[in-house]
């Protein structure tokens, strides 16, 4: 399961594929279709491909992404911001409270993501909630 998420860690966007796939290839495909002009892309090292590179730069993106390790001329990259990318972890620990997600319980991939969809929306409706119940209390 690829995974795009916000700034809150609320999903916005995902793919299935079987397991043999390279993130890259699948990374690729998803920002392709997002507007990222002058936003931050956060992603692991499996992401860090040219392509990707080249894409984020069209769009005025600024790619936090560590180099792999075989990368020849390795890029700078912001490690502050990059701890930030717990929240992309933090989703996936939210959906896999619904053991229907963990165990793959759906052996076809359409009902598995249709049930990972409503789970998306309940972890954002919760978030949601969170955040409007800090504005109310003044925190």
């Amino acid at each position: 399961m690829h995974a795009i998420v916000d700034a809150l860690g609320n999903l916005l966007r995902f793919q299935l594929t079987a397991g043999q796939r390279h993130d890259a290839v699948i990374g690729y495909e998803m920002l392709k279709q997002m507007d990222l002009t002058e936003k931050q892309v956060l992603a692991d090292r499996a992401y860090d491909s040219n392509r990707i590179l080249k894409l984020l730069e069209e769009q005025s993106a600024t790619p936090v992404i560590p180099n792999k390790e075989n990368r020849r001329k390795p890029r700078k990259w912001d490690k502050e911001i990059y701890k930030e990318r717990h929240l992309i972890e933090c989703f996936f620990n939210k959906v896999k409270n619904y053991r229907r997600l963990v165990t793959r319980f759906d052996k076809k991939a359409d009902t598995f993501m249709a049930f990972l969809t409503l789970a998306s929306i309940m972890v954002w409706l919760v978030t949601m909630n969170l955040v409007t119940c800090k504005k109310h209390r003044g925190q």
